[in-house]
Protein backbone atom coordinates (compact mmCIF):
# COMPACT_ATOMS: atom_id res chain seq x y z
CA UNK A 1 0.00 0.00 0.00
CA UNK A 2 1.38 3.41 -0.94
CA UNK A 3 1.57 6.34 1.42
CA UNK A 4 -1.04 9.05 0.85
CA UNK A 5 0.07 12.35 -0.66
CA UNK A 6 0.76 15.15 1.85
CA UNK A 7 -2.58 16.74 0.88
CA UNK A 8 -4.54 13.54 1.44
CA UNK A 9 -2.76 12.96 4.76
CA UNK A 10 -3.57 16.53 5.88
CA UNK A 11 -7.22 16.16 4.83
CA UNK A 12 -7.52 12.86 6.71
CA UNK A 13 -6.01 14.43 9.81
CA UNK A 14 -8.44 17.34 9.54
CA UNK A 15 -11.42 15.04 9.02
CA UNK A 16 -10.54 12.99 12.10
CA UNK A 17 -10.05 16.22 14.04
CA UNK A 18 -13.61 17.24 13.15
CA UNK A 19 -14.90 14.05 14.74
CA UNK A 20 -13.43 15.13 18.10
CA UNK A 21 -16.23 16.37 20.41
CA UNK A 22 -13.95 19.14 21.74
CA UNK A 23 -13.39 20.51 18.23
CA UNK A 24 -17.08 20.19 17.37
CA UNK A 25 -18.01 22.26 20.44
CA UNK A 26 -15.54 25.10 19.74
CA UNK A 27 -16.50 27.93 17.36
CA UNK A 28 -12.85 29.02 17.29
CA UNK A 29 -11.56 25.59 16.24
CA UNK A 30 -14.38 25.05 13.73
CA UNK A 31 -13.62 28.44 12.14
CA UNK A 32 -10.04 27.27 11.60
CA UNK A 33 -11.11 24.02 9.90
CA UNK A 34 -14.16 25.08 7.85
CA UNK A 35 -13.65 27.12 4.66
CA UNK A 36 -15.51 30.48 4.59
CA UNK A 37 -17.59 29.13 1.65
CA UNK A 38 -18.22 25.76 3.37
CA UNK A 39 -21.40 23.89 2.43
CA UNK A 40 -22.81 20.61 3.75
CA UNK A 41 -25.69 18.32 2.90
CA UNK A 42 -26.27 16.25 6.02
CA UNK A 43 -27.66 12.73 6.31
CA UNK A 44 -31.20 14.13 6.70
CA UNK A 45 -30.88 16.17 3.49
CA UNK A 46 -30.53 19.55 5.21
CA UNK A 47 -28.18 22.10 3.63
CA UNK A 48 -25.77 23.99 5.90
CA UNK A 49 -23.24 26.78 5.45
CA UNK A 50 -20.29 27.56 7.70
CA UNK A 51 -22.16 29.98 9.97
CA UNK A 52 -25.23 27.77 10.46
CA UNK A 53 -23.06 24.70 11.07
CA UNK A 54 -20.90 26.42 13.66
CA UNK A 55 -23.96 27.89 15.40
CA UNK A 56 -25.66 24.50 15.47
CA UNK A 57 -22.66 22.55 16.75
CA UNK A 58 -21.71 25.08 19.43
CA UNK A 59 -25.17 25.94 20.74
CA UNK A 60 -25.55 25.35 24.46
CA UNK A 61 -28.44 22.93 23.81
CA UNK A 62 -26.75 21.22 20.82
CA UNK A 63 -27.28 17.46 20.78
CA UNK A 64 -24.10 15.56 21.52
CA UNK A 65 -24.14 12.42 19.38
CA UNK A 66 -21.43 10.70 21.36
CA UNK A 67 -18.36 9.15 19.83
CA UNK A 68 -18.23 9.03 16.04
CA UNK A 69 -16.26 6.10 14.66
CA UNK A 70 -14.73 6.47 11.20
CA UNK A 71 -13.82 3.54 8.98
CA UNK A 72 -12.74 2.83 5.39
CA UNK A 73 -11.30 6.32 4.94
CA UNK A 74 -9.57 6.84 1.63
CA UNK A 75 -8.62 9.89 -0.37
CA UNK A 76 -7.46 11.16 -3.70
CA UNK A 77 -5.52 14.30 -4.53
CA UNK A 78 -7.56 15.83 -7.36
CA UNK A 79 -5.08 18.63 -8.11
CA UNK A 80 -2.76 20.94 -6.17
CA UNK A 81 -5.72 22.63 -4.45
CA UNK A 82 -8.30 19.89 -3.80
CA UNK A 83 -8.48 16.51 -2.03
CA UNK A 84 -11.53 14.23 -2.03
CA UNK A 85 -12.11 11.88 0.93
CA UNK A 86 -14.68 9.15 1.41
CA UNK A 87 -15.34 7.18 4.58
CA UNK A 88 -18.07 5.72 6.76
CA UNK A 89 -19.13 6.76 10.24
CA UNK A 90 -21.07 5.06 12.99
CA UNK A 91 -22.59 6.70 16.04
CA UNK A 92 -25.15 5.07 18.30
CA UNK A 93 -26.03 2.57 15.57
CA UNK A 94 -26.49 5.20 12.85
CA UNK A 95 -24.34 4.60 9.77
CA UNK A 96 -23.44 7.13 7.07
CA UNK A 97 -21.28 7.17 3.95
CA UNK A 98 -19.41 10.46 3.90
CA UNK A 99 -17.74 12.45 1.16
CA UNK A 100 -15.59 15.52 1.81
CA UNK A 101 -13.81 17.99 -0.42
CA UNK A 102 -10.81 19.68 1.21
CA UNK A 103 -9.25 22.83 -0.23
CA UNK A 104 -5.74 24.20 0.24
CA UNK A 105 -5.70 27.84 1.37
CA UNK A 106 -3.01 30.21 2.61
CA UNK A 107 -3.63 28.88 6.14
CA UNK A 108 -3.59 25.18 5.18
CA UNK A 109 -6.16 22.51 4.29
CA UNK A 110 -9.77 23.35 5.20
CA UNK A 111 -13.06 21.56 4.64
CA UNK A 112 -14.86 23.06 1.63
CA UNK A 113 -17.80 20.65 1.10
CA UNK A 114 -19.24 17.65 2.93
CA UNK A 115 -22.10 15.25 2.27
CA UNK A 116 -23.44 12.36 4.35
CA UNK A 117 -25.78 9.62 3.19
CA UNK A 118 -27.32 7.16 5.67
CA UNK A 119 -27.07 3.44 4.95
CA UNK A 120 -27.83 0.09 6.52
CA UNK A 121 -24.98 -2.41 6.77
CA UNK A 122 -27.04 -5.24 5.29
CA UNK A 123 -27.90 -3.12 2.24
CA UNK A 124 -24.39 -1.84 1.46
CA UNK A 125 -20.88 -3.04 2.16
CA UNK A 126 -19.23 0.39 2.02
CA UNK A 127 -17.50 2.86 -0.27
CA UNK A 128 -15.78 1.34 -3.24
CA UNK A 129 -17.20 -2.09 -2.45
CA UNK A 130 -19.17 -3.92 -5.10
Amino acid sequence: MTEPSPGVAAAMEGELRLLDPLVRASAELLTQVLHPDYREIDSAGRVWNRDTMIASLTAEDAPRPGPLTASRMCGEQLDDEFVHLTYDTETKGHLAHRSSLWRLTDTGWVLYFHQATPFAMAADSGPGQD
